[in-house]
């Protein structure tokens, strides 16, 4: 399995949580666009010709992009590799694009898949985090995608945000339930550093929700979507049977991916490639036929480093017998050694030789993937 990630890095305004690499220069959108195409040719043999089973547009907000502009992409792409025909298409939106004249225009494009930005149903929450959209917005944006087709929706949200309450972010998970959706993912909020919520926090202009309340919130989450039929298969994800992303679990199952967009990035098994996080720079070293990327070939402990956090945050964990098949004896001695204190704990679950997190261990589990990791 390999897929496509493009990164489209413009947003009409920054959200004040964001650390992701994103520009607000819509004038820089078309240029962009002719870049994106050139990087699509010239990197065509990344992948030594494996089929391509998806394609995701991420941001950044995919959806400021026009029909004419999506369309010259897949052009590219499907004159560049193989997609396979059931392959899984999603595009990142923003709700108040998502409008019927939006869905319109875009209607004859190949998606088959959308994730929506909605973050919260509250109106002072998207006040408090510079989201350029209302809960009534939201609500409509879910509405329009239905009625223009789209089976597998998927929304974001995020609690512990500065204003929320246990209350308050269970009426969020309510709200969502309600609106017959395909997936959810949930993300617990964190202050990066250099974004403008941390520089807020700082001053005390928000506070911080108790870590007890973010755990409460996580466990209600969990909890309601059990009972409503989707399934927790990986920390943040969840989905109602044969909707999980199959583009994000390609992740966390080390599958393939190119990357193509400023700060994207790509893997290849053996090492990982990462392109430059300037769009101007971009632009001009694609026009000037220079190289816009870094890469990095993995030694073995980066290689079982990866594989461990992006195995042990998916519900079904790894089998123990993999870790030893692939990177040897000495890593899985380590391994089964610094697991012991939170299978003692009941933090860790083994059973038959496969590991995973306990739903003791999921609230703890930045700080086991660290003891596992090997430096």
């Amino acid at each position: 399995m390999a897929g496509i990630y493009l990164h489209i890095p413009f947003c009409n305004k920054r959200c004040t949580y964001c650390d992701f690499y994103t520009e607000v220069a819509p004038h820089q959108i078309p240029k962009f666009v002719d870049s994106l195409i050139k990087e699509i040719e010239i990197r065509k043999d990344y992948l030594q010709s494996a089929q391509i089973q998806t394609i995701y547009f991420g941001g950044g907000t995919p959806s400021l992009l026009k029909y004419y502009q999506f369309s010259k992409i897949f052009q590219a792409i499907f004159a560049m590799f193989s997609v396979c025909e059931s392959a899984e298409i999603t595009f990142e939106a923003n709700p108040d694009d998502l409008t019927t004249e939006y869905f319109d225009s875009i209607k004859t494009l190949p998606f088959n898949r959308i994730s929506i930005g909605i973050q919260s149903f509250n109106d002072e929450d998207l006040i408090c985090i510079n989201r350029r959209h209302t809960a009534k917005q939201a609500i409509e944006a879910i509405q329009n995608a239905q009625k223009f087709g789209f089976k597998n929706i998927s929304i974001d949200l995020i609690y512990g945000l500065p204003l929320q309450t246990l209350e308050k972010w269970e009426k969020q998970i309510d709200i969502a339930l309600n609106m017959n959706i395909q997936h959810i993912s949930a993300y617990g909020l964190t202050y990066e550093k250099g974004t403008a919520l941390s520089n807020q926090l700082i001053k005390h202009e928000v506070n911080e929700v108790n870590e007890d309340v973010m755990n409460e919130m996580y466990l209600l989450l969990v909890n309601k979507l059990k009972q409503n039929g989707f399934e927790a298969y990986e920390i943040s994800n969840f989905a109602l049977r044969g909707f999980r992303s199959k583009h994000n679990s390609s992740y966390w199952n080390q599958d393939t991916y190119i990357g193509f967009g400023p700060s994207s990035h790509s893997f290849d098994f053996t090492s990982r490639q990462w392109n430059i996080s300037n769009i101007k720079e971009y632009i001009r070293a694609l026009e000037l036929n220079e190289i816009f990327w870094e890469r990095e070939v993995l030694t073995l402990n980066e290689s079982y480093n990866d594989f461990i956090m992006v195995s042990l945050r998916k519900v079904e964990g790894f089998e123990l017998s993999f870790i030893e098949q692939k990177f040897g004896s000495e890593l899985a001695k380590y391994c089964i050694r610094n697991l012991r204190p939170f299978i003692d704990s009941k933090k860790v679950n083994i059973s038959n030789g496969n590991v995973s997190l306990t739903s003791d261990g999921i609230m703890i589990s930045n700080q086991i993937l660290i003891q596992l990791m090997k430096v």
